[in-house]
């Protein structure tokens, strides 16, 4: 009886101690995390070449970005879609505890949310055919037959650099018309330009600066500063190490962080 109560003790001990440790582990913790050992991170589903679902399984740029992050923290990748009209809704609701869903960082989102370092930039781009060389900056765009999108951001741009503005119903058609050299140029987002040509075997070119600069960052719940601190510090490593211009070049044979 002796004997057996001294074993009966030592299970709970064991037991407790081992509870204890895992307690102790959970709050020595300095991650706010909606899943143990995983970090869930949201976006659309709907944005190839960046987010989207292959054989039902999500794919694209933004998850490889993702995945890359989560095993650098030490965590396990889960990423999940959630509509792009609720996801900062659905991260303050801790139903995720990050967006990397190409989320350009705002002033007006920054009021929500904490924004890391950005991990792609993007923006207004003036795209050429390969064989202008006669067109290597906004500056050479006066009298030029500029093609873009109907009543965007992009024609307000376009009419200030040039009396020669052609609008289209979607970038798609004004990159076949550079392509084919009916229009000079085409202003549009670098990203949607940059897929055109990769996926539709356009030959055209990016040239200059950006027109304006978006800053495409992992959006983080407002005040969760190890995790945000932990996320900058794996972007600047998978650039230092070439593992961020591996994955960028895979999808759109340039580095999105270069300038």
């Amino acid at each position: 009886m002796i004997l057996l109560t001294v074993a009966l003790v030592f299970v709970l001990s064991a037991c407790g101690t081992k509870q204890n440790n895992e307690t102790a582990t959970a709050k020595g913790s300095d991650l706010k995390l909606v899943k143990d050992g995983s970090l869930t991170f949201a976006m659309s589903g709907l944005y190839p070449p960046l987010n989207f679902k292959k054989d039902g399984k999500l794919s694209g740029f933004d998850v490889e970005i993702g995945n890359e992050i989560a095993k650098r923290i030490g965590l396990k990748a889960n990423p999940v879609t959630n509509p792009w009209e609720t996801i900062i809704q659905g991260l303050k609701a801790n139903k995720y505890d990050a967006i990397i869903g190409s989320m350009t960082a705002t002033p007006e989102r920054d009021k929500q949310v904490d924004f890391t370092n950005p991990y792609y930039l993007s923006g207004a781009q003036v795209f050429v055919a390969d064989s202008n060389n006669a067109i290597q900056s906004k500056d050479d765009l006066k009298g030029k037959t500029i093609g873009v999108i109907q009543s965007s951001t992009w024609k307000d741009m376009a009419v200030k650099l040039s009396d020669k503005v052609k609008g289209y119903p979607s970038d798609v058609y004004a990159l076949q018309d550079l392509a084919l050299g009916r229009i000079d140029a085409v202003i549009t987002d670098k990203i949607v330009g940059l897929n055109a040509k990769n996926e539709k075997h356009l030959k055209i070119k990016a040239v200059g600066d950006l027109l304006n600069e978006d800053r495409v960052s992992v959006a983080v719940t407002e005040g969760n500063k190890a995790l945000t601190n932990k996320i900058n510090k794996a972007i600047a490593d998978m650039q230092k190490d070439g593992t961020y211009e591996k994955i960028s070049k895979k999808w759109f044979n340039e580095n999105l962080l270069e300038k």
